[in-house]
Order: structure tokens, then C-alpha cells, then sequence
């Protein structure tokens, strides 16, 4: 059978002929078939241990720390992953290759520039973690598990704060207007609702930070982490960010020690050279049927390892990022834009009349509901101060509360 071994060098393959060998013949099996030391491995089937820093961090994963254990015990089956952390360096194998030179075939400009293109993984993101606001997070996820039932993708950008250490937080998703499929996210952009939306975060003192969405069931059953369109579209809106701590995060559903399905979130950075390429052209975009989808195809050469490719493994554009959660400012209860129910002003009146034990500024303080408002009001003006007094916690001049209450009641 075939065990599928993920470490920093992405996913690779070791073969076995008993299913029933202990985690000590299957460390051996990989120091022969992957060249890493017995001495030198630490396995768990737990994927946060390829974010562990230090050897302290990594001797907390124990699951596979008894070299008698039988790997059937531990659930290790034909197709099963199995994360492995090791120390120093290493060589991929691949295929062998003819350098091209002085003796060789004419090298053009072009070809001289590839051959500069390497692709290593990058070890180190430029965020130092990604914190979720729980309400955010969870009426996000909670969408897609209840009501899409992880059958098509759906996306939405996150918006927060970045510290100076490089820490995002994420108190709010905004949702644009979306086609999802079993394979493809198509976001359609709008261009005034997104001017609605960068008024209220700048009056939040929040900005955008980063990409999230989800992979379907049916794309749970491959091979890879993200896909090559995956890739494509989180590279391109990273580069349109020009923030160097935008984080994307995958969504997807897992099946627990139970049998069960758990919600998962993995969050990451593209790598710099990743995001370089998308913004000089290197990717081919054309991705059939016939590609694998685990690949990027590229324009031209580049060197992964010791060989000349035009395929790269997607793990290699993939830095991971620690995920952390929090109690953000904003509350999470207002319907969502953009969904499969149209938000309609009696909604308003609805979260008004629910919420009318909390003082007025309270009531308000949930961005859905300011986007709904700021339909109506002035977006260089109106929009702002409205935010800014949900920013400060400060009492809302009557002003605007008449107004709110006045455009509740119309509806």
C-alpha cells in the first residue's frame, strides 16, 4: 500500500508491504525510500506539528512517539497522511536532467532568466498569526456546513487589523457577490458595494487582510491542499492586496477519530516567489480536466530542487500560518449580503426590536447591518461617522438614530 508522507518539502510517497508494520519499520521504510535519518524524524498524524518551532514544541506530538505501535492501531491505512518534521537539509530526488551550456544547445535570454527561477519553500511567513473573531468565524462556517452543505465553494474577504509584529486579526467577512461550484469560486466584484464596504472598515480603523473559502466534499477525496485554480485566484488577490501579511484560509470539512465531520480551518500565506509569478505571468491558466490539479503548470521552465520543470507541486507556494481566535468589537447576528435570501430592510426593524435592551450604539455594532444602512447614507460622510461612533463605543447623535429608526420603520 501507498502512505503519503507531507513535510516541508511537501507531499511524497513510500510504499509498504505489510499493512501492519510498527511506527519503527515505518520509520525505517522512510529513512530508505526518503533518505531522513530514523534518528532525525518525528511523525504525527496531527498536521499542526509542520508549525512546530523548536524540538520542545515538537516532542508535544506523541501519537506516533511508541516505536512498537502497530500503524493499523493508529488508523494508518493505503492513502492515509502522516506529517513528518526534521532538521537540516536535504536533496529531492528527480529526474535526471541535461544542463544546458557552453556545449550544449543556444540558451536565449529567456531561458537564462528561467534558469534563475527557483522554487524553494519559503519557511517563514511575513504575518506571525491570524486570530478569527469567533461570531465571524462561526456564522461564516456555519453557512456553509447548514445551508451549502459543503457542496459548492463560497469565499469572502476578511477585514481587521495587522499589528506591528505582524499579527492579523479578522473582526468581520464581507461576502461579494459569488457563483460557487464543486470546483470553482467566480467572485463577481462590485465595484460600489466594495467602496461601502472600505468606508465602513477605514471608519472601524480596520482594513483588508486577507482571502477566505471553502473546498467542497468532493474535493476533500484529492490529493492536494489547495488546487491549482485554488492557487491561481488566492495568488492574484494577494498581489492586488500589496499587504505583505495577507493571509488566505481554506475551510473544509475532516472526518474526527470518530467517524464524525469536523469543520477545519488552515490558514497560509503564498509565498513571495508564488505571488511574483502570478504577477509576471509565469502561471498557464488553462487548467482542463486533464491537469492534475495538485500542479501548477508553468509558462516556462523553473528549477524545483536539482531539476528544470514546468510543474510544481502547489505545496511549494504554501506558508503556513498559525491560527489563533478572539472576541473582536463587532457582534455577528444581522443577516449576511449577498447570500442565497436577499437582506431586506424589515430585517432591520427585526435586529432593532431584538435588540432593544442594549444601548443604541450597541445595537448597531455589526457590519452587516452598517452595510445595509449605507445603502442610504452619504458614503464620504454619514458612513464614517456611523462607524466611528461603533469604533469608540460612543452614543450615536440623535441625528443618525432618527434616521436608522425612521428608515427601519418604512420598511
Amino acid at each position: 500500500m501507498l502512505i503519503r508522507i507531507r513535510s516541508r518539502d511537501g507531499l511524497e510517497r513510500i510504499s509498504i508491504d505489510n499493512p501492519h508494520i510498527s511506527v519503527s519499520e515505518l520509520k525505517n521504510l522512510i529513512e530508505n525510500q526518503l533518505k531522513i535519518t530514523v534518528q532525525n524524524q518525528t511523525l504525527s498524524k496531527d498536521h499542526n506539528l509542520l508549525l512546530a518551532k523548536t524540538l520542545e514544541d515538537k516532542y508535544r506530538f506523541t501519537d506516533m512517539s511508541n516505536p512498537q505501535t502497530p500503524i493499523s492501531y493508529l488508523g494508518i491505512s493505503h492513502g492515509s497522511i502522516i506529517y513528518l518534521a526534521y532538521e537540516g537539509e536535504r536533496s529531492v530526488a528527480g529526474p535526471n536532467f541535461n544542463p544546458a551550456g557552453s556545449f550544449g544547445r543556444k540558451m536565449t535570454m529567456d531561458d537564462l532568466i528561467s534558469k534563475q527561477m527557483r522554487v524553494s519553500r519559503q519557511e517563514k511567513p511575513h504575518c506571525e498569526s491570524i486570530s478569527f473573531d469567533r461570531d465571524a468565524a462561526n456564522v461564516f462556517q456555519h453557512y456553509v456546513n447548514e445551508s451549502l452543505a459543503f457542496a459548492v465553494k463560497r469565499g469572502g474577504f476578511m477585514y481587521g487589523r495587522v499589528s506591528e509584529d505582524g499579527k492579523v486579526e479578522v473582526d468581520f467577512i464581507y461576502e461579494p457577490p459569488q457563483q460557487g461550484t464543486e470546483e470553482n469560486l467566480i467572485l463577481f466584484r462590485d465595484s460600489d458595494e466594495e467602496k461601502l464596504v472600505e468606508a465602513i472598515a477605514l471608519g472601524l480603523g480596520m482594513r483588508k487582510v486577507g482571502f477566505i473559502f471553502t473546498q467542497t466534499i468532493s474535493q476533500n477525496k484529492k490529493d492536494y491542499t489547495m488546487s491549482n485554480l485554488e492557487i491561481l485566484q488566492a495568488a492574484e488577490l494577494h498581489g492586488e492586496s500589496e499587504l505583505k501579511e495577507w493571509v488566505t484560509v481554506v475551510v473544509k470539512l475532516e472526518v474526527n477519530e470518530d467517524g464524525g465531520a469536523d469543520v477545519h480551518f488552515e490558514a497560509f500565506q503564498m509565498s513571495d516567489i508564488c505571488v511574483r509569478f502570478f504577477k509576471e505571468g509565469w502561471f498557464e491558466t488553462d487548467c482542463g480536466e486533464d491537469v492534475d490539479p495538485k500542479l501548477s503548470k508553468m509558462k516556462k521552465d523553473v528549477v524545483v530542487g536539482v531539476k528544470d520543470t514546468k510543474e510544481v507541486d502547489n505545496d511549494f507556494f504554501l506558508v503556513v500560518v498559525k491560527i489563533l481566535d478572539h472576541q473582536g468589537p463587532l457582534s455577528s447576528t444581522f443577516p449576511i449580503e449577498n447570500r442565497n435570501t436577499p437582506v431586506i430592510m424589515r430585517a432591520l426593524k427585526n435586529h432593532l426590536d431584538r435588540t432593544k435592551n442594549l444601548s443604541f450604539v450597541k445595537r448597531i455594532s455589526d457590519f452587516h447591518l452598517l452595510l445595509l444602512l449605507a445603502r442610504y447614507l452619504d458614503v464620504r460622510t454619514d458612513v464614517p461617522a456611523l462607524a466611528e461612533c461603533v469604533l469608540a463605543q460612543t452614543v450615536v447623535p440623535e441625528g443618525y438614530k432618527f434616521l436608522i429608526e425612521s428608515i427601519a420603520n418604512a420598511s
